[in-house]
């Protein structure tokens, strides 16, 4: 088995861990590709006996890969997103961060994931990635998100109008510093925080949640996500910010901009001991009481 090994930034703190998992790996005789960066912020910190394989991004990573293990948080696993795209290439995530709805498997937990990998006692969660259309190109070739898309008023500017469209047929104007148009997966991310639902994963469907809008009476809906969503865009300013997952680029009001259902899943590892419920009961404290 050959896995991919990704990872954007560490702290010191979080060598020990690393080494564990390269150690664990090595004593399966899995055999590694890491990313480029990754190797040379580590390298100072882990004796390799020679260079291993390594890979800059999607174009060059092996198309044997098996399996990529995204470690760090949220947003190094909506990074390795962009790194597999169509290739079917299943990831898993180690959280060497905070919160960790993606990357669900903490640290104390990898010893017993990699056994789980090893001895093929896991699933496969495929999950629905959202594609932007838009009338000029953005995002370096790959328009798509795991998460959410996004418009948002730029800097301190003020709020923005945002007209939008379910396949052609106008839905609603928001007055809001902007809009979320949220995966069943990205739903317990940024719309969640603007008081968005939490929607299973298996659930086919987009949530559109509006960020801190003018009119108290407008709340988020979940759409079909057979919809394409359209959306025109108004404000003082010419510029808006748009946004695919924790990637941005700025637009201008002229552009046209849609989103859809993408044409392929992306495939999430889960260990057999892992579930959605188990992962929102310990990251939302549900059932648990924190008074005391």
């Amino acid at each position: 088995m050959l896995v991919a090994l990704y990872n954007r930034t560490f702290d010191e703190q979080d060598v020990p861990i690393l080494i564990r998992i390269l150690k664990l790996l090595e004593h399966h005789k899995l055999s590694m590709v890491f990313y480029k960066e990754f190797y040379e912020r580590l390298e100072p910190h882990v004796p390799f006996a020679k260079t291993p394989r390594l890979f800059t991004g999607k174009k060059d990573l092996p198309t044997n890969t098996d399996m990529l293990f995204s470690l760090g948080g949220d947003g190094t696993m909506l990074d390795a997103v962009c790194f597999v795209g169509n290739s079917n290439i299943p990831l898993i995530g180690v959280n060497l961060g905070r919160l960790g709805f993606l990357a669900a498997i903490p640290g104390d937990e990898v010893e017993a994931a990699i056994l789980s990998l090893v001895k093929g006692s896991y699933t496969l969660e495929k999950r629905t990635l959202l594609h932007l259309d838009s009338s000029v190109p953005l995002f370096n070739g790959s328009p798509f998100a795991l998460n959410e898309f996004t418009i948002h008023r730029q800097d301190t500017s003020s709020m923005i109008k945002i007209h939008t469209y379910l396949n052609g047929e106008f839905l609603n104007t928001y007055w809001a510093d902007g809009l979320i148009v949220a995966t069943p997966t990205g739903s317990t991310g940024y719309s969640l925080s603007c008081g968005g639902p939490v929607v299973f994963p298996q659930t086919s469907s987009f949530v559109i949640t509006p960020v801190a809008p003018h009119n108290l009476n407008t709340r988020p809906i979940v759409v079909p996500d057979d919809n394409v969503i359209s959306f025109e865009i108004e404000g003082r300013t010419e510029q808006f910010l748009c946004t695919l997952d924790a990637r941005t680029e700025t637009i201008r009001s002229h552009v046209q901009l849609a989103v859809k259902k993408e044409n392929f899943l992306v495939s999430l590892v889960r260990p057999d001991e892992h579930n959605f419920l188990k992962t929102i009961r310990q990251k939302l404290y549900w059932g648990i009481d924190r008074r005391n």
